[in-house]
């Protein structure tokens, strides 16, 4: 094995006692019980009108990239985490069940099963720490970045929030992002990846490196032409304006802001750059920017937004708090699933049932419900319904281009109420029913 395959296994990504659990149930002879497992959020981050799935296509590769190498398997017996018909379970796993769910960049709401895993307790319980990890933090940033596209109306938003995150967490962050909206990143190893339009110009570094704003201009506009963007406030800002277009002329791209009050610096820039005959000249604002920043920018003369921080951590909402619940299992090779379900006191509890969910449409096609069940669908919802076949007997078959997933979720948040794009901290904008058979 090559240093590039130990790389690729995800099958270590995954916390101690869901291997454990595996070995205790291979003793008892429960481990290969049929089992459903559901995923789903007890409620939605404070304030949160709806969540957004995002991370579905990085799931599926991580599921496929699940398997246990020599070296793994080495160290987990030099470390005494399993004992040895474990190991021997472990060296040929192969994920062999169905995976339904919602599809990538659809809403969700409190008790969405947004993912089913069904299969034996052995092959399903093992995946639980992977899955949580990829649509908590993935879901976490779609959402906060559909609340910023939202804001920004027909306005773009850029990612750029690679350096403040973990290197890894950055490229998920940049996909799940471009998801819910947003139109390109700063992050290359995303483009490379993902295939993510990638932008980028200049920083302040780079004005100061040079022995003076416009020699710094100069260089850029020969470099990269004149619809680059200008970085307009390392020094002052009307100097470098009346700079900017003397270098570039009235052809000049764009310019950006990133620092002080953007409201008013916009408009005197806008007002500068017309003065000055460049009138196309686009301004882009930067500087810790979040939703209710952008909203506060609409009736600013500004072009774009580029926001890192603020989308990298969820807005002030990180994870999802998305939870992996056994709801049914067998009792016998071949039996029927039965319900099982967590009762302790609090707000801990589950119910249990593999469930379906689909949403209910009022007379003028607006969502007006999430309706979650168990037991026989009724007709009138079938055309509702809104988990997908991800997984069929292993193969995966959910894969889908990323931009279906971004013009998935550009529907979905229209098909809501319009409330669900309210800033304003509320209730989650549809409720959800529970309908038990």
């Amino acid at each position: 094995m090559d240093a590039i395959t130990a790389r690729r296994s995800t099958a270590l990504l995954t916390d101690r006692y869901e291997l454990t659990m595996l070995q205790a149930a291979l003793r008892s002879g429960a481990a290969h019980r049929r089992s459903a497992f559901e995923v789903f959020t007890r409620r939605l981050p404070n304030g949160r009108r709806y969540g957004v799935l995002a991370g579905t296509g990085r799931l599926l590769d991580a599921i496929e990239d699940f398997r246990f190498t020599s070296h793994q398997l080495d160290w987990l017996a030099d470390q005494e985490v399993v004992d040895e018909p474990t190991l021997r379970f472990l060296a040929d796993y192969r994920f062999t069940g169905d995976i339904h769910g919602y599809p990538e960049g659809e809403v969700y709401f409190p008790g969405s099963p947004v993912l089913t895993v069904e299969g034996t307790f052995a092959e399903s319980v093992i995946l639980e720490t992977l899955i949580l990890s990829i649509l908590n933090h993935d879901s976490a940033i779609a959402a906060a970045a559909s609340r910023m596209t939202s804001a920004a109306g027909e306005r773009p938003c850029i990612e750029m929030g690679a350096r403040r995150a973990h290197e890894g967490a950055a490229v998920a962050a940049a996909r799940a992002a471009y998801v819910a909206g947003f139109t390109a990143t700063s992050d290359l190893e995303a483009g490379f990846t993902h295939g993510i339009p990638t932008t980028g110009t200049a920083a302040h570094a780079f004005t100061l490196l040079h022995d003076s704003e416009r020699d710094a201009f100069t260089a850029q506009i020969e470099s990269m032409g004149r619809g680059t963007t200008l970085l307009i406030d390392t020094y002052d800002l009307a100097e470098a304006v009346r700079t900017a277009v003397e270098v570039a002329g009235p052809t000049l791209g764009a310019v950006r802001i990133d620092s002080g009050d953007l409201t008013l610096l916009a408009h005197r820039v806008r007002r500068q750059l017309d003065l000055l005959g460049a009138e196309k000249t686009r301004i882009i604002v930067t500087s810790d920017l979040d939703e209710y920043a952008i909203a506060a920018l609409a009736s600013a003369p500004v072009d774009g937004y580029g926001v890192g921080t603020s989308l990298v951590t969820g807005s002030g909402h990180p994870t999802c708090a998305m939870v992996y619940k056994l709801v049914a299992r067998a009792t016998a090779a071949g039996g029927p699933l039965l319900p099982v379900a967590k009762r302790s006191a609090g707000a801990k509890s589950s119910v249990g049932g593999r469930k379906w969910a689909a949403r209910r449409p009022d007379e003028e096609g607006v969502a007006e419900a999430e309706v979650v069940g168990t037991g026989a669908l009724p007709a009138e919802l079938a055309p509702h319904l809104l988990q997908v076949p991800l997984v069929r007997h292993g193969e995966i078959v959910g894969r889908e281009p990323l931009t279906a997933a971004r013009d998935r979720h550009v529907r979905a948040r229209a098909g809501l109420p319009l409330s669900a794009t309210q800033l304003s901290k509320g209730e989650p904008v549809l409720p959800t029913e529970l309908v038990l058979r």
